[in-house]
């Protein structure tokens, strides 16, 4: 197995990702978000428990000492997921798409406020750009009428941007708090404690008006549930074979995968502006990957060769 593998699994988890969104699109606010997250959850932990029992046992593969970062990441976690499929009630696909790519920019800004990261130029050159991007984007939703006043052309549009915007911010807060886990607990662990947290806080919603899903809705939810689930495994099988930093830019295919889906089952065509303002945030976020990616290695060389340059300098 090489690093190809690990970018294949990677670009077939964007677009199961991408899927269990259209299949929450599909759904068109028919049913409550709650009762979605729910069958989302309930679905997607299935095909989770049923891959940590073919590695071995499900209560080693979720067990934790670390509570209080599993509560973290599952709240943040939680607020983008309801905030994304809110969203997509009032947005399409690829806006909802393409307005997540804001949740690196929004990490890039956490690491340095929360975690206290040194961040050099060149993220900050792609967060300006990738929020230049974010700005023609939202151009696409804002209509200029008269002198420098700004009047929102639809109510419903805005309000979807809002949500996707504060989703990708929740979004950048769970990626904190991930990586801040990555290195004390195990991915099974991880994925299992976000999906019951998600459902669990899900069915405080039931009393605010359920409804039994008919026909092609528990079609789509079931479809909702198995996509995340099987996303969660992609991803986690992925960093087995290459570097996180090697595989982040393949995020941005999801782009992709979002036009071509809306083209085919939602019958929707992205705005030529949404497509601009993407493709600017994503160039921004993979050139900011791999000059990290590149940096690392500069790192890693001048280390290696101090070290070699000392074991040559030690007497035998």
């Amino acid at each position: 197995m090489s690093a190809s593998t690990g970018i294949s699994l990677k670009v077939m988890a964007t677009l199961s990702s991408t899927l269990m969104l259209a299949c929450v699109k599909g759904l068109d606010g028919a049913l409550p978000v709650g009762e979605v997250i729910f069958f989302r959850s309930l679905v997607g932990i299935m095909p989770l428990l049923i891959w940590l029992k073919c590695h071995g046992s499900i209560l080693q593969g979720i067990k934790t000492r670390n509570v209080k970062g599993h509560i973290g990441r599952g709240l943040a976690g939680t607020c983008s997921m309801y905030l994304s499929y809110l969203s997509l009630m009032y947005i399409s696909l690829t806006d909802a798409t393409a307005i997540n790519y804001a949740a690196p920019l929004f990490t890039v800004l956490l690491a340095a406020v929360v975690l206290r990261e040194k961040v050099r130029l060149n993220r900050w050159l792609s967060v300006v750009a990738g929020f230049a991007g974010i700005v023609i984007m939202l151009s696409g939703h804002l209509s200029l009428n008269g002198p420098p006043r700004l009047t929102v052309a639809s109510l419903a549009s805005s309000v979807g941007v809002l949500l996707a915007l504060l989703s990708a911010l929740c979004t950048a807060g769970a990626l904190i708090q991930i990586r801040y886990l990555s290195g004390k607990e195990k991915p099974g662990a991880i994925a299992f404690w976000f999906t019951a947290m998600t459902g669990a806080t899900s069915l405080l919603t039931l009393p605010f008006g359920w409804q039994l899903p008919q026909g092609e809705q528990l079609l789509l939810l079931l479809g909702c549930g198995l996509f995340g689930g099987l996303t969660q495994i992609l991803l986690t099988l992925s960093m087995r074979y290459a570097d996180a930093s090697l595989l982040a830019p393949f995020d941005y295919s999801s782009l992709l995968w979002s036009v071509i889906i809306g083209v085919i089952f939602l019958g929707t065509l992205p705005e030529k502006i949404t497509l601009i303002g993407a493709s600017l945030v994503a160039f921004a976020g993979i050139y900011s990957i791999l000059s990290e990616r590149r940096q690392r290695q500069r790192a890693a060389a001048v280390a290696l060769s101090a070290r070699n340059e000392t074991a040559n300098l030690t007497p035998d």
